[in-house]
């Protein structure tokens, strides 16, 4: 899913990003990133927001698409902040980071930064899971990344919604089984839905979903044709190549 250049730093969007990551075994960012960055496709002069950042690989795949887009990246991890900061210097890119706890009270985390209604989109990987509900990883990183520590998916969205302007875009990716949880996150809250499925072979079941969401909008909700990202050969498919590698494509 990256390519590992010559400094050290795993290579992005077939090289326009580099972006170093903690040690294999930990979380780190792949293709859930590079979906995420290209769901909305923000330009230069939006507000962009990466939620959850950890080094900061959505938000600044973004700029690195974009240029002239300030992205901010929010983490509540200091030493993946500090990772996320760096990799932002690495490239060039002007963002601001934040430390901040997305589940934390909204008095907290506007002293921290994040203010109402302050931006435009608002992109968001969130914890795959509820503390108890799985195996979590042995390595604490890993496993902070996947599990809610405190607050649920609701929770979270809630955050995000509150730090999206009325009118903003809102996009998310989590696990395919997961649609029924988001669904109800995102109700009474956003419109306009944009739901595509993610499978790793036209023959598999989807493992992921990419939704894309109108803070306060009443429109109807639409299924996209499935994003599939490897061929019966096991490389990947024109559309996921085409995606990774940077190169111009129509939003998902």
């Amino acid at each position: 899913m990256t390519e590992e250049a010559d400094t050290g730093a795993d290579s992005f969007l077939g090289g326009l990003l580099r972006l170093h990551q903690p040690p294999r075994g930990a979380h780190r960012a792949g293709t859930d990133a590079v979906l995420l960055a290209r769901l909305l496709a923000p330009q230069a002069g939006e507000r962009v927001c990466d939620v959850g950042a950890g080094t900061g690989a959505v938000g600044l795949a973004c700029a690195a698409l974009a240029p002239g887009l300030r992205p901010t990246l929010v983490e509540r991890d200091p030493v993946l902040a500090g990772q996320a900061r760096a990799n932002a210097a690495l490239n060039g890119i002007d963002a601001q980071v934040l430390v901040a706890d997305v589940l934390a009270p909204a008095a907290e985390r506007r002293a921290a930064g994040l203010a109402p209604d302050s931006f435009d989109v608002v992109l968001t990987n969130p914890p795959f899971f509820a503390p108890g509900s799985h195996r979590a990883s042995p390595h604490p990183g890993r496993a902070a990344a996947h599990t809610f520590a405190g607050g649920d998916l609701e929770t979270w969205i809630r955050t995000c919604t509150a730090i999206l302007r009325p009118g903003g875009r809102l996009g998310l990716i989590h696990r395919a089984d997961a649609l029924p949880a988001c669904l109800d996150a995102l109700k009474g809250r956003y419109g306009g839905l944009a739901i595509r499925p993610v499978h790793p072979r036209g023959d598999a079941p989807a493992i992921r979903v990419l939704i894309a969401a109108v803070r306060g909008s009443r429109a109807a909700a639409s299924l996209r044709p499935p994003l599939v990202l490897h061929g019966s050969d096991g490389t990947f498919t024109t559309e996921a190549e085409a995606l990774h590698r940077g190169a111009p494509w129509p939003s998902l």
